[in-house]
């Protein structure tokens, strides 16, 4: 049986776009026969709420992970080599006790660098994915500047790590003409899309009348946004868009579930605007009650902000939200329209600008004539191209090329 070693920068028990994304990998390649772990760098403890407590392994949802114990400090740049370091300590030390075929190492760039040192030293191949190149990533959050030595820093430490890697997956179309436009060969990267696991996510589950009605959401269209409070999301042109949607349909409401940096702006500019009778924020909800917040949504909606992120990256959430048989708008940025096809599986309006997310979604909410129809080639889309079961088989060739390959390296070296 295979052995792939994922490296990781968190995971479960930790909630995340980036820790579901690895749970419905890792749990895919079990079923399909491989055998999977992960080991996890200091962001992961890091992460999780003070007084946590961290073990050397861990078990969650049936699946193994290791964890990096050390802590570092240090100046910028001093620190993340440092991080680099305990990494690829703690990546050696489970390959000692476990012995992995092949190293999978997924973004940031901390981490391929980390695999790299360590497939080089035992002689193991390496798979680097990129879910986002994390430069444009903290652009988006706020928490970096275009063009920055910071920025400039991590995208030289991400074309390392891409150099160096036997094989590079990538999450999407966009980041791959990136690369190539790089100048890094086509035939190195391949894609492997978001996805959504149909066992977990494919049977909606009813409404929930009592919270609906608690919710002041019974007997209205309800336009919903689960997920993340990032200012790239455009969520403050939605809000901008809310009186003139109540124009053409007064019995539309809108529904946020979840939190994040822009939230504190977002309530603000809610209680200032006509329409704050019809906006409702619920606040950050365990992840076992998501489906429930789905149940109440007609349309969910997401109007990202066109940038370099945007541009270049697809989101989970439209996905998610298919599955579940719910319709999807979107804006137009190019992460959104390598998901949607528009009038078939889901509406695309122009980005940034409220008056076109207003059109967009009133003349959708108007038109439930269409609602069966679209909502059913949204799920086959799924179903069908972006299930993970199928998903994971995506991985399966690279892995044997490179073990062939590994294993040629082996017989010149023995000559």
């Amino acid at each position: 049986m295979t052995r792939i070693l994922h490296i990781l920068d968190h995971s479960l028990p930790l909630h995340s776009g980036y820790a579901f994304r690895t749970r419905a990998i890792m749990t895919a390649q079990q079923r399909a026969g491989l055998d999977v772990r992960g080991v996890t760098s200091i962001r992961h403890q890091a992460s999780l709420p003070g007084g946590a407590v961290v073990d050397a392994v861990e078990v969650h949802d049936g699946l193994t992970f290791h964890r990096t114990m050390e802590t570092v400090s240090g100046p910028p740049g001093l620190r993340e080599w440092r991080d680099i370091a305990a990494l690829a300590r703690a990546t050696q030390a489970t390959c000692a006790i476990w012995k992995p075929d092949i190293l999978h190492a997924h973004s940031p760039a901390l981490n391929g660098l980390a695999a790299l040192r360590v497939g080089r030293k035992l002689g193991l191949p390496v798979l680097y994915e990129i879910r986002a190149f994390w430069e444009d990533a903290a652009v988006g959050n706020g928490t970096g500047t275009q063009g920055s030595p910071k920025y400039w820093l991590t995208r030289q430490m991400e074309n390392r790590a891409v150099a160096g890697a036997d094989a590079v997956a990538v999450i999407c179309d966009g980041l791959r003409a990136d690369l190539i436009a790089r100048g890094f060969a086509a035939d190195k990267i391949i894609v492997s899309p978001n996805g959504v696991d149909m066992e977990m996510f494919g049977t909606p589950v009813p409404p929930d009348a009592a919270r609906a009605e608690a919710l002041g959401l019974t007997g209205k269209t309800v336009i919903g946004f689960i997920g993340s409070f990032y200012p790239y999301e455009g969520l403050d042109d939605l809000i901008a868009a809310m009186p003139m949607l109540l124009e053409r349909n007064p019995d539309i409401r809108f529904l946020l579930v979840g939190g994040g940096p822009a939230e504190d702006a977002l309530r603000a500019q809610a209680a200032e605007s006509t329409a704050a009778h019809a906006i409702r924020f619920a606040g950050r909800v365990p992840h076992h009650e998501v489906e429930q917040y789905y149940s109440l949504i007609d349309i969910l909606a997401y109007p990202r902000k066109a940038m370099r992120l945007t541009e270049t990256v697809t989101p989970l959430k439209p996905l998610e939200a298919m599955a579940q048989g719910r319709l999807v708008a979107a804006s137009d940025v190019g992460g959104h329209r390598e998901l949607i096809t528009d009038g078939v599986t889901g509406t695309l309006f122009a980005a940034d600008d409220p008056a076109a997310i207003a059109k967009a979604l009133a003349d959708l909410a108007g038109a439930r004539d269409i609602w069966d129809a679209r909502r059913e080639a949204a799920r086959m889309f799924v179903a069908e191209e972006r299930n993970w079961a199928r998903n994971v088989e995506r991985y399966q060739p690279v892995y044997q090329h490179m073990l062939d390959h590994q294993a040629i390296r082996r017989v010149f070296n023995a000559a």
